[in-house]
């Protein structure tokens, strides 16, 4: 199968303020587009995606709730960063009182996707470019968006002895995680708004666009393969300890310096059978978030124990501090960002609008967004309702 063009999560070009819905309707019209790649930046699916963690399993005591066992499924990063916290602090757990939790770990969203399709989890954070794409495969019939995680931990980072300002990327390598991914299309629209041009499909061009894996990504550097690299953290503060320099974070070519990177999603039969369940998980999302931002050094120490127990290793404190600050852990699902995402896989070239201006039923993002209990937990807190951009359950 060939690369696919559309994977992780999708971004925006410097000064774009207005979001076409008729990208939403492209994502889900190009029949021939593969399954998009998870919040592992550019990861894809694997037969280790996916493990039961049974040691997740919790045992809990107080009023049960209309189901049994609630099975949650993250990635073991620091964007996944609500339920590394939230799982370490047991701040899940109370809410749910003696409903059991049952987590599973992931490292690519399509594997997620399929499943919570399958049923294998229920709720799960995951990455918005796979959530579009669950969402437009099934015609609008798999999952909900109902609340937002975390925004930001992108940034380019180059060789200062190559390049010493944005103006010097002409004739340079510059890696992205993969082609069409999330940090790809950014910077790709990127480089457009300054003028290069280059080959969205080949990376060929005025800046030679290099799709490398993370994982390599920093060897790739010192040998001088590459010259720098549009990635996600902690990628990005791997390299700075490499000698590298941060020219850009992607939060300043965003309206409010904010754009969405991970989600929590819900399988629409689970949130029509058990509500309570899902309202209850919201709170511990919620709760969790207002942990992190008021003592941010315990909640960075428990993602990385997390990190540790899930992964094998945890994350030195110059890779971990920097790339931690660089997360906004939220509420709010930035629902205009992932509209935007959807434009910018167009704008990037590496999708087409379909000939008809209709792509059929259940082939937009209209009804993505169920933001009602996420609203019911904030009101409940005295909290201001965040909203869905028009994408929301009617």
């Amino acid at each position: 199968m060939a690369p696919n063009p559309l994977s992780s999560h999708t971004s925006v070009r410097p000064g774009a303020g207005r979001f076409r819905r008729s990208a939403a309707a492209a994502v889900a019209g190009l029949t021939a587009v593969a399954l998009l790649s998870a919040c592992g930046y550019g990861s894809t699916a694997d037969k280790s995606d996916g493990k039961a963690n049974a040691a997740a399993t919790v045992g809990a005591s107080g009023a049960k709730l209309s189901a049994d066992t609630v099975k949650i499924g993250y990635f073991a990063n620091l964007t996944h960063g609500t339920p590394l916290v939230g799982l370490q602090e047991g701040i899940f757990q109370k809410q749910l009182g003696a409903t059991q939790v049952r987590t599973q770990i992931f490292n690519a969203g399509p594997a997620e996707i399929e499943a919570l399709n399958a049923g294998s989890i229920d709720i799960g954070w995951i990455g918005p470019s796979p959530a579009i794409n669950g969402y437009t495969k099934s015609n609008g019939q798999s999952l909900k968006i109902i609340g937002g995680s975390a925004s930001g931990g992108v940034k380019l980072v180059v060789n200062p002895d190559k390049i010493g300002s944005l103006d010097d990327l002409r004739g340079k390598k510059i890696a992205t995680p993969q082609l069409g991914n999330t940090q790809d299309v950014a910077l790709l629209n990127y480089l457009a708004g300054k003028g290069y041009k280059v080959d969205a499909a080949s990376g060929a061009g005025d800046v030679s666009v290099v799709r490398t894996d993370n994982k390599v990504t920093p060897d790739a550097y010192k040998s001088g393969s590459i010259d720098g690299a549009w990635v996600p953290e902690p990628t990005a503060s791997k390299l700075v300890t490499l000698g590298a320099k941060v020219l850009l974070n992607e939060k300043d070519v965003w309206p409010d310096k904010k754009f969405v990177i991970t989600n929590i999603i819900v399988s629409q039969k689970f949130l029509k059978e058990h509500p309570d369940v899902v309202e209850a998980v919201l709170r511990g999302s919620v709760d969790t978030n207002a942990f992190i931002k008021a003592d941010p050094d315990k909640a960075k120490a428990d993602a990385n124990e997390a990190i540790k127990k899930e992964a094998g290793n945890a994350l030195e404190p110059g890779v971990l501090d920097p790339a931690w600050a660089d997360i906004d852990f939220l509420d709010d699902p930035l629902a205009n960002t992932l509209q935007a995402e959807a434009d910018h896989a167009v704008t990037a070239g590496l999708l087409k609008l379909p000939r008809s201006s209709s792509a059929g039923a259940g082939a937009s993002l209209n009804g993505i967004y169920d933001l009602t209990l996420l609203n019911k937990v904030l009101a409940a807190k005295g909290q201001a309702p965040v909203a869905d951009a028009g994408l929301g359950t009617k």
